[in-house]
């Protein structure tokens, strides 16, 4: 028979795994929420390697090959060429920032990692009450906003510019734009934070921003009217780009048009000059990304001239995915997305106005103003051209690193020519 001691002591064994295995993790738990509320992390400037899947050798090619100090071609400069290509194939810079951006944990809504399909029974009942909530309580609401919206801004618009031009019908046309973006964006369930408001683009500046959703718009026209800058289009986007050039000096280029460049500048420039105009707002990277990084801004909106009001945009993808990939999603399934997320909620920067200084060229004057939004929305910033993520790479980049190479061995070898006759000497 058991003894009553070693009875005892089997009870208090197991007394004491029940505490370690229930009460410490969730005291454990505790002490670390209240830590991430106490002292929040500041949003640093992240760098291009951060939370990739492999660890980027960064030192140029230059110092890499150029310390072996000798004049010719040898077999072992591949190795560098060869290794940059691994990297590239395995994880380049350019391809992830047009897919959704990874989440620390998961929000419960689909866009989830694959590997986790399920985790326990009281997290998928939470997971069901939320697609509920979401698709049969949310959905129909934020429909209906929608519809509102995107009828009295046909409707109203179309109005207003029946009147004649006059400083009342400016003021009718911004109280209509600013009335519906306001509801378009009550249709997200929207929660934006503005900051340095004192900043804010004024008329007759050109207002540039990152651009990750079509949504950008009325996200900066729920704070302000601006005049727009695209391509026409046409279905539903026509009808309201027809209805609201009637009653703002909105800029719409017929695809024969924008691939004028000069054409375009030329009606830019005139619409900057007219100070009593609104503020143009233009996207100079040219296509969504997925709001990690700012890529490559376009220099035709820093040849126009005037004064350049940056605006960074952030947000926070852990109650919904702005990004839209166009390539993978149509945009009656992109909105659909965005109506059943929890919410849309993002951080917007004005910051202080820019001129283009004396000497600076229009590339120079965009890449200092992609750094500075960068900077201010914790982006990672890269040099590439956005439009990679439809076109094949340009042989001028291929071209550049041949050229560098060669450079590198004729230098090289001007080197290693004044040390031999030194030598000989």
């Amino acid at each position: 028979m058991t003894s009553y001691a070693s009875t005892r002591g089997m009870q208090y064994t197991r007394q004491t795994t029940c505490y370690y295995k229930t009460c410490i993790p969730h005291h454990w738990a505790t002490i670390r929420i209240e830590k991430g509320v106490k002292k929040p992390q500041p949003q640093m400037l992240k760098s291009p390697a951060a939370n990739g899947i492999i660890e980027r050798d960064e030192t140029p090619m230059e110092k890499e090959i150029a310390h072996l100090h000798r004049v010719d071609f040898e077999f072992s400069d591949i190795f560098y060429f060869c290794r940059k290509g691994f990297e590239a194939i395995v994880e380049d810079e350019v391809t992830q920032r047009f897919s959704s951006e990874e989440l620390v944990s998961w929000n419960l809504l689909t866009r989830t990692n694959v590997n986790f399909h399920y985790i326990s029974l009281r997290l998928t009942v939470v997971w069901v009450i939320g697609v509920i909530v979401r698709y049969c309580f949310l959905l129909p609401l934020r429909f209906t906003l929608a519809a509102i919206g995107i009828t009295s801004m046909i409707v109203g618009t179309t109005m207003v510019g029946q009147l004649p031009n006059s400083s009342v019908k400016n003021y009718l046309s911004e109280v209509v734009h600013l009335t519906c973006s306001r509801i378009l964006v009550r249709a997200l369930s929207g929660t934006i934070h503005y900051h340095n408001k004192e900043n804010k683009p004024q008329k007759g500046g050109i207002c540039v921003a990152n651009h990750t959703s079509p949504i950008d718009a009325i996200i900066l026209t729920n704070d302000g009217c601006y005049a727009m800058v695209g391509q026409v289009h046409g279905g539903l986007m026509g009808v309201i780009q027809r209805a609201t050039v009637k009653a703002c000096p909105h800029v719409w280029f017929e695809r024969s048009e924008i691939k004028d460049r000069h054409l375009v500048t030329k009606r830019l420039r005139e619409h900057v000059a007219d100070k009593s105009k609104l503020p143009i707002l233009i996207f100079p990277e040219g296509t969504c990304i997925n709001n990690t990084s700012v890529m490559m801004f376009k220099k035709g909106s820093f040849e126009i001239g005037g004064t350049i009001y940056p605006v960074a945009i952030k947000y926070d993808p852990q109650f919904g995915d702005a990004f839209w990939n166009s390539s993978k999603y149509n945009i009656v399934s992109y909105l659909l997305r965005l109506m059943t997320s929890w919410a849309i909620v993002c951080n917007v920067w004005y910051m202080p106005p820019m001129v283009r200084k004396e000497g600076e060229d229009a590339v120079q004057f965009a890449n200092r103003v992609k750094s500075a939004i960068a900077r201010q929305g914790g982006l990672t910033e890269l040099p590439w051209d956005g439009g990679l993520k439809r076109a094949k790479v340009k042989d001028t980049f291929r071209e550049e690193q041949q050229k560098n190479y060669s450079k590198m061995l004729v230098r090289n070898g001007s080197i290693g020519s004044l040390s031999t006759g030194t030598e000989s000497d």
